[in-house]
């Protein structure tokens, strides 16, 4: 460990800008589907030990701050780039139109991302001392550039450092104390603190226990708590999951609407094997709430009386279909258009519906258009029309079981979207269609970071995806059932009951607030004491 600190300590110029990039690309490694969460060990370390290099050339607080800034921006541009290269897939839907943003879009974006990064590296590199402390603030910044890259502008919490750890559910579970974000700060405490082993001083071996013990007892209290959860309880409710694998290409065009209808009719149809996933043998005997993914079929379902008789010859009297749609409604003299989700009763009715409220934007709405449209920039989605957005996040009542809060595909990686003003859910239903990215990374994070939702709220959650990843977890995060990725799949199983509200569900963002605070203070107050004693 010592020899690896001093390739990076003695590095300097491009090589030292080049070993932040790759430190940086190499933690992309920790998030779904790889999971490999181990590397951070050496990639927090060795942006440490950069640091130290590059920071003890600097004796101005405005040149530290310069240098630190530069280091970290490196380091995100290399993580985003290989955490979300994926997203350039979107792009060859319509390859002839788009395909010539691949580059800007895979480039800019983490060029964007990473200044979040940069600016809170740049922070730590404010106070950085050649003490333990200095792991604690780098950490700090690595934590507090995620909270708020999740909330400038529209805000894109994406691969937060919190989702290193989202592959085990016992690492998973400090995340029901301190959401995400306070689960990101502990994940990077604990592989900051490993740059300790190479101090070769007392503080350097007691941060570094600290940080095992730190480890310990994330995975401690993960072990204990679902231990003492036990078995899945079930609701008196049985679940059908649809997912068609309906290829993005395909599905707007005109020719293919009926076909598609027609693949959910017959798949909804299937005899019921509510028995072979997290249920009893007279699952199929109990109400059904039969689910579809984001906009399942490519036309308005209330513009078509006949799909809604369609809809109910397939439904018993005590089943219920809950459907991405969407959905039109008029504003003054013209028509505007909602991502919603319906909830359709077995008599055909539309018995409520909830509009998406966190639009994605180029693909939903384009932000800031009257300006990008006079450069020629349109929204990148070929849909009936820019969305609008809802009004707020609500519950939705089924015919039979408790009420649901839907999130409609973008709007899981929030952790606030999870939380409603009306009263507490009994699961959160993510509809999504991930389609657009086909077999690459960007599917598997989307569903890791919407089970995290689920250990957040103490909710189990239920996901259908028209492709990507659609199954059901419990209110620990725990997989009950799940799909393959880009293959067609009916999953029949009962819905898990939900557990008493967490810390985190009960505070909010007060809880991860008052962990960055009190780390904060404890770094503050010890780098005090030791310039004390210094002086």
């Amino acid at each position: 460990m010592l020899r690896l600190a001093q390739v990076f300590l003695l590095a300097f110029g491009w090589r030292r800008l080049a070993l932040a990039g790759g430190c940086g690309a190499l933690a992309a490694l920790a998030m779904p589907p790889f999971g490999v969460f181990p590397v951070l060990a050496i990639c927090f370390p060795g942006l440490l030990w950069l640091l130290d290099g590059a920071i003890g050339e600097d004796r101005t607080a405005l040149a530290r701050f310069r240098s630190a800034f530069v280091l970290g921006w490196s380091f995100g541009f290399g993580f985003f780039l290989a955490g979300l290269w994926w997203i350039g897939r979107a792009f060859l839907v319509e390859a002839d139109v788009y395909a010539w943003m691949i580059p800007f879009a895979v480039l800019l974006l983490p060029a964007g991302l990473a200044l979040f990064t940069a600016l809170g590296v740049g922070l730590a590199g404010l106070v950085w001392n050649d003490g333990w402390q200095r792991a604690g603030y780098l950490a700090l910044g690595l934590g507090g550039a995620d909270v708020v890259r999740g909330h400038v502008l529209t805000g894109f919490p994406w691969n937060s450092w919190g989702y290193a750890v989202s592959g085990i559910p016992e690492l998973a579970q400090a995340a029901s104390l301190v959401g995400v974000y306070g689960l990101g700060l502990l994940v990077a405490l604990v592989f900051c603190g490993l740059a300790g082993v190479a101090d070769q001083t007392a503080g350097g071996r007691r941060l570094a226990l600290g940080s095992v013990l730190l480890f310990a007892g994330l995975a401690g209290f993960g072990i204990a708590r679902v231990s003492l959860a036990g078995d899945v309880a079930f609701e008196p409710v049985a679940l059908r999951i649809v997912q068609p694998a309906v290829a993005q290409e395909d599905k707007w065009m005109p020719e293919n609407r009926a076909r598609i209808f027609a693949s959910y009719l017959e798949m909804s149809r299937r005899p019921w094997t509510g028995g072979t996933a997290g249920g009893d043998a007279d699952s199929g005997n109990l109400p059904r709430v039969v689910i579809w993914p984001e906009s399942a079929v490519p036309f308005l379902l209330t513009d078509a009386p006949e799909a809604l008789a369609a809809i109910a010859a397939l439904l018993g009297p005590r089943d219920t279909l809950v459907t991405g749609a969407v959905r039109a409604d008029a504003e003054g003299a013209e028509r505007v258009f909602y991502n919603s989700v319906y909830v359709i009763d077995g008599d055909g009715a539309v018995r409520d519906a909830y509009d998406k409220v966190r639009l994605v934007p180029f693909g939903e709405y384009l932000p800031f258009k009257s300006l990008l449209e006079r450069i020629g920039l349109t929204k990148l989605v070929t849909l009936p029309g820019v969305f609008q957005a809802g009004f707020r996040h609500r519950t939705l009542e089924p015919f039979a079981g408790p009420a649901f809060l839907p999130l409609i595909c973008y709007e899981a990686i929030f952790p606030d979207a999870a939380t409603t003003r009306d009263a507490r859910p009994g699961w959160l239903l993510n509809v999504t269609n991930d389609a657009w990215f086909g077999d690459t990374p960007g599917p598997w994070q989307h569903v890791a970071q919407a089970r995290m939702r689920a250990i957040e709220q103490g909710l189990p959650l239920v996901r259908a995806a028209n492709t990507g990843i659609s199954g059901v977890v419990d209110a620990y995060g725990r997989a009950i059932v799940r799909s393959g990725l880009d293959t067609a799949a009916v999953l029949d199983t009962r819905l898990p009951v939900a557990i008493g509200p967490p810390l985190y569900t009960r505070l909010g963002y007060y809880a991860p607030f008052l962990l960055f605070l009190v780390s904060l203070g404890v770094l503050f107050v010890t780098a005090y004491l030791r310039n004390a004693r210094n002086d």
